[in-house]
């Protein structure tokens, strides 16, 4: 490793750490508005459904809206398994099981 990529790397170590420490160092001190703070809480499913939505919808890179589609089938039951249990061990569980089932048996 030539110093150059040594320094580069140091750089980009501590832009990184000094950014999240800046930030958690001063997250006590900060207070948002209510509605900001409850707004926030929809952030993650947010994010999770805009990761796994493309895969479900579009598994080879085209639409697929079939029965024949084994993520769009466990998907749709792992949904309900998630409203039923409302237990999300149970409902990876269940959900797994439903994409093999109809991607390996049927």
């Amino acid at each position: 490793m030539t110093a150059s990529e040594f320094f580069l790397i140091a750089g980009m170590a501590a832009v990184t750490f000094g950014i999240r420490f800046f930030l958690f160092a001063l997250a006590d001190r900060i207070r948002m508005a209510p509605w900001l703070e409850a707004s926030l809480r929809f952030i993650p499913p947010a994010v999770l459904t805009a990761i796994v939505l493309p895969a479900v919808l579009l598994p080879k890179g085209d639409w697929d809206l079939s029965a024949s589609n084994p993520y769009l089938v466990s998907a749709g039951v792992a949904a309900a398994a998630g409203v039923v249990t409302r237990n999300l061990l149970a409902t990876i569980a269940i959900g797994l099981g439903a994409f093999f089932i109809q991607r390996f048996w049927i």
